[in-house]
């Protein structure tokens, strides 16, 4: 698969998989008929055989299915969203992968390369403009009370596009004293772009083979190391704030940065998917998200696949940033040697204790 074909197939995730196209899908429901789905379960079995990252669970998810048609399981789910919703929480259930995913979604165009294997200039530049209205998965960059950045982060979009973006982003918080990168809100994205944003924040000089990627279908692995190229770095304290919603990419800037011992995570234990992979159409406008890779962090020999990450500091997920802002400025104030700056820290401190600080405000994305 190609760099670029990847960025396609990362954006088309984004936009399928998100909560908001997940219920802007809801108006085409067809009748789905009994050897229809028995065909949609063959060809799901045959992609999973094929791809996914364990073969002896692809064998057994595969077989369980068809156990589950034969047994009736589905001769209730008349219609392509039912039927579509009770593959979706079969194949979570027995896989137990957080990646697993089933949709209607008769809309769907697999990626179909030129002879070249890379998109042409019209598709290079949808990508981009499709990236662009992501905002380069960056929300909200800010600076907060005390002279502390902050950076709301929702997806890595890949950072063939995304790379000025975070260097700009890097920019207008250079100069902070702290900074707190907020993942709570992101579901993931390209672990090229992980290592991106991450290389902003290590010392010039570095080498850092940051996370590695296996591979089942072309049974490789890549190696993602940090970008010694970017410009503006920052070497002083940062906190990573994480909730039960952040998944795949977001866990993996969470795990990254903690296990290697460049932030400090505040939050709750994230969502528990480290497996990539890719879109595959199953037949009767069906499609799944099978993940055909799994992550090795190089510190840990492993990855947070099933457990999620835990946070060194665990908090409701609506009060990381009250806490991360807190435990910033109290670090502050005990590094400078400005006694009166001193003071006006502690101050601030008292406020945001008081309830008196004005906070961006963090709402659950799947419960509001």
């Amino acid at each position: 698969m190609t760099v670029l074909r990847e960025i396609r197939a990362m954006i088309l995730a984004i936009a399928l998989f998100a909560p908001s196209a997940v219920a802007a899908q809801n108006a085409p429901d067809p009748a789905i008929e009994a050897q229809a789905r028995g065909e949609v379960i063959e060809t799901l079995g045959s992609e999973l055989r094929a791809n996914y990252v364990f073969p002896e669970v692809a064998e057994r998810v595969a077989t369980e299915l068809q156990a589950r048609a034969a047994a009736g399981a589905y001769d209730s789910a008349k219609s392509a969203q039912a039927f579509a919703s009770a593959l979706h929480e079969d194949l979570r259930a027995i896989g137990k992968d957080g990646h697993f995913t089933v949709r209607y979604r008769p809309d769907f165009q697999p990626y179909e390369p030129e002879e070249t294997g890379l998109p042409g200039e019209a598709e290079i530049a949808e990508m981009r403009q499709q990236s662009a209205r992501e905002a380069y998965g960056i929300a909200r960059i800010e600076r907060l009370a005390g002279n502390v950045g902050y950076l709301d982060m929702r997806g890595f979009i890949q950072p063939e596009f995304a790379a000025p973006a975070y260097e700009a982003a890097m920019q207008l918080l250079d100069g902070s004293d702290a900074i707190i990168v907020d993942v709570r809100s992101n579901g993931g994205g390209d672990p090229q772009s992980v290592a991106q944003l991450m290389s902003h924040f290590l010392p010039l000089g570095t080498d850092l083979l940051i996370n590695s990627i296996y591979d089942r279908p072309e049974d490789t692995t890549r190696h993602f190391w940090n970008d010694r190229a970017v410009g503006t770095r920052f070497t002083g304290p940062v906190y990573v704030l994480t909730s039960d919603y952040t998944f795949s990419g977001g866990e993996e800037f969470a795990y990254d940065m903690q296990t290697h011992g460049r932030g400090t995570l505040i939050g709750e234990t994230t969502g528990g998917g480290a497996n990539p992979g890719a879109m595959m159409q199953i037949g009767h406008g069906l499609i799944a998200f099978i993940p055909t890779g799994r992550a090795i962090n190089p510190i840990t020999g492993t990855n947070w696949e099933g457990t999620g990450v835990a946070p060194d500091h665990p908090v409701a997920a609506d009060k990381a940033l009250h806490t991360a802002l807190a435990m910033a400025l109290e670090r502050i104030a005990g590094e400078t040697g400005d006694a009166e700056r001193r003071q006006k820290l502690a101050g601030l401190l008292a406020k945001l204790r008081n309830g008196d600080v004005a906070l961006p405000q963090w709402k659950h994305p799947r419960r509001n």
